[in-house]
């Protein structure tokens, strides 16, 4: 195989059951909606790799208000490895990007040094928690009461303190979430304004739980805590931020295991940091 043999094409909705067949066969944890959220927008930019008509690479790029890019899904085919498939695919996707002021990733430990020749800088490490089957839990009922269900009236200030959190608008994604899976969201109100959510979403392998933002871990515990109830007996996937170690250790003691690692990286400057000690969860390393 030469670098020439590959064909770089964007991604349309009809591939979802070809890339899918990738995702799958990395046993990752992305779903159909996954795949169509990041497709079927016309901002985002998603590209794929094809060798004698057979799909055999991947990546997106989500566009969270022309500012910010956020690169995922860099798959390769086993059986293509090696023959400069993703160098391609990235080569190409940065591009396409090159108006925008910052370009960010979660890495795996082998992606990151790809992605450090792409002159990608570290910012943070993220560790993922899993669980194969829920505990039950008990909380005090001071704790989930003040937990309440997402409605759609809340989705313009939850987006507002997305982005005030975040660094960057990430409109797309968080409707998406609250309207695709509204009985997986939940905020916590103090003087009539939102001071922290958590939202979620089925996966392919795991229920997913984030991203989740509050002013204090008593707040987020209470949050995911609140999520958690609603997945007894269930696989659950969290990704946390590692300098939020009182909230790792509460999750060691309630059933979770570590997993694996992520480098958060950005390329260009880090312009958009948004507000990291009220991070706790990530939405998944291919949203941010």
């Amino acid at each position: 195989m030469r670098k020439t043999d590959f064909i770089i094409r964007p991604m349309h909705p009809a591939d979802i059951v070809y890339v899918m067949k990738l995702s799958n066969a990395e046993g990752w944890n992305q779903t159909e909606k996954d795949w169509k959220l990041l497709i079927e927008n016309p901002q985002n930019v998603c590209l794929l790799a094809e060798f004698n008509k057979k799909i055999v690479g991947t990546t997106t790029a989500m566009n969270y208000a022309n500012q910010m890019a956020w690169i995922g899904m860099v798959l390769v085919d086993k059986e293509c490895r090696g023959q400069g498939v993703s160098k391609l695919l990235l080569t190409n996707i940065l591009k396409t990007l090159e108006s925008f002021a910052s370009i960010k990733l979660d890495a795996t430990p082998a992606g990151q040094q790809v992605y450090q020749k792409f002159d990608f800088k570290d910012e943070y490490l993220i560790t993922r928690f899993v669980t194969a089957a829920m505990k039950n839990l008990s909380f005090d009922d001071d704790d989930t009461i003040l937990a309440e269900s997402i409605r759609l009236t809340d989705i313009e200030e939850i987006i507002a303190l997305d982005e005030h959190i975040f660094g960057a608008n990430r409109r797309s994604l968080i409707e998406s979430l609250i309207k695709q899976y509204p009985h997986k969201g939940w905020l916590l109100k103090r003087n009539n304004s939102i001071e922290g959510f958590a939202l979620g979403r089925e996966g392919n392998k795991y229920h997913q739980v984030g991203p989740v933002f509050g002013s204090t871990i008593h707040d987020v515990k209470m949050l995911i805590g609140r999520a958690l109830k609603e997945l007894i007996k269930q696989p659950v996937v969290i990704d946390v931020l590692n300098d939020k170690e009182d909230l790792m250790a509460w999750l060691n003691s309630i059933g979770f295991t570590i997993q694996r690692h992520f480098v958060r990286m950005y390329k260009k400057k880090n312009s958009f940091p948004g507000i990291v000690d009220k991070q706790y969860l990530i939405c998944g390393p291919e949203f941010g």
